[in-house]
């Protein structure tokens, strides 16, 4: 599930621990998201189902928060966005 850090967090400066720190949290809350959509296409009680799916939308929250935090730490990142969507729409 959850990616290893392999930066020691204590080792790097504020900035960039900040930037790490936001990108490991949108890698755990894209973690649990796949995790519940998965069980919930499994479980066969439909209760069960449904309070997965809708963990899976809460986390789907969480990962917009990550990002808003992490696009206010890297310029790059916003940037980067940008291009990717612009490759995407070229595309279409």
């Amino acid at each position: 599930m959850l990616s290893k850090n392999p930066a020691e967090l204590s080792q790097l400066d504020e900035r960039t621990k900040e930037r790490v720190i936001l990108r490991l949290g949108l890698i755990a809350e894209l973690d649990a998201i796949s995790l519940y959509e998965q069980l919930a296409t499994v479980a066969s009680d439909e209760r069960v189902k449904k309070v997965l799916l809708d963990i899976a939308r809460e986390e789907k929250t969480h990962v917009g928060e990550f990002l808003a935090l992490l696009l206010g730490h890297d310029a790059e990142q916003v940037e980067e966005l940008e291009k990717g969507k612009e490759e995407v729409e070229e595309l279409s």
